[in-house]
């Protein structure tokens, strides 16, 4: 018998990922996922583009559980899967009607990477193994690919220092930031 090769972070994302969502910490990856959303909302074009749009605050309950149920077909069926397919069309259908920079694309996806990584730091019952961040890293990474985000930085420390610097570089408090945190 051949011992049982290692999960690879690479290879084998989309099943570690789930893994860590609803089998590992799913509590916690659900809260790092409501607060990386939230965060997004400090960015200036983040937060007037959704004032604009007005749904976070006339709708906030749907426009929140149509962001989880989308993400959670993603995480729960993979991205190459029919559903995670179909939930990645549903997310740039709803988002191809709006002009969003590319930049802002990349910071929302580093903020899914890196808030519950972050968050189970602190948090957690126990820290993501360096593989597991790695891992966690590549299925976002392959979700951006397939949202048709452009320049998705292949080296984590890399991208995390991206996050960084657009938070520094964008979050700033304005009326529409602050109304739709509010909401």
């Amino acid at each position: 018998m051949a011992p049982e090769q290692e999960p690879d972070p690479r290879r084998d994302c989309q099943t570690i990922a789930r893994r860590l969502a609803t089998i590992i910490f799913p509590w916690d990856t659900t809260r790092a996922l409501e607060l990386a959303l939230f965060r997004t909302f400090a960015a200036a074009r983040i937060g007037g583009l959704l004032h604009g749009s007005g749904e976070f605050e006339s709708r906030p309950q749907k426009r929140y559980d149509d962001t989880d149920l989308l993400v959670s077909e993603i995480i729960e069926h993979g991205c190459d899967s029919p559903r995670g397919s179909r939930a990645i069309a549903r997310i740039n259908a709803l988002h191809g009607r709006f002009r969003i920079a590319n930049d802002d694309y990349l910071y929302v996806l580093a903020s899914f990477v890196f808030e519950p990584i972050r968050w189970n730091a602190r948090f957690g019952w126990r820290r993501m193994t360096e593989s597991e961040k790695l891992a966690w890293f590549w299925f976002w990474r392959q979700v951006g690919e397939r949202m048709s985000i452009h320049d998705i930085p292949t080296d984590y420390a890399e991208f995390e220092g991206y996050s960084r610097q657009y938070e520094a570089d964008n979050f700033h408090c304005t009326a529409a930031s602050q109304r739709v945190a509010l909401a």
